[in-house]
């Protein structure tokens, strides 16, 4: 093989890896893009539960541990 040949395969070896890095970051950026949607709508949830919180509990209520003794004490 002749020296232009290596330099001509090398060339082309570097672009088939360009050309699947570029798919590669492709795929990542999509992958991302969906994780931070999720984490978006959890995010919403979260705050939904949050705001429901108050309304079912009735606020914190201050407890004794002697109410919490099982009845076969």
């Amino acid at each position: 093989m002749d020296i232009p040949t290596l330099i001509e395969n090398r060339l082309i070896d570097l672009e088939v890896k360009a050309g699947f890095s570029e798919d590669l970051l492709d795929q990542l950026n999509a992958q991302v893009y969906r994780q931070q949607q999720q984490i978006d709508a959890l995010i919403q949830e979260l705050r939904q539960l949050r705001e429901r919180l108050p309304e079912s509990g009735g606020g914190a209520e201050v407890r004794n541990l002697r109410d919490e003794i099982p009845p076969h004490y």
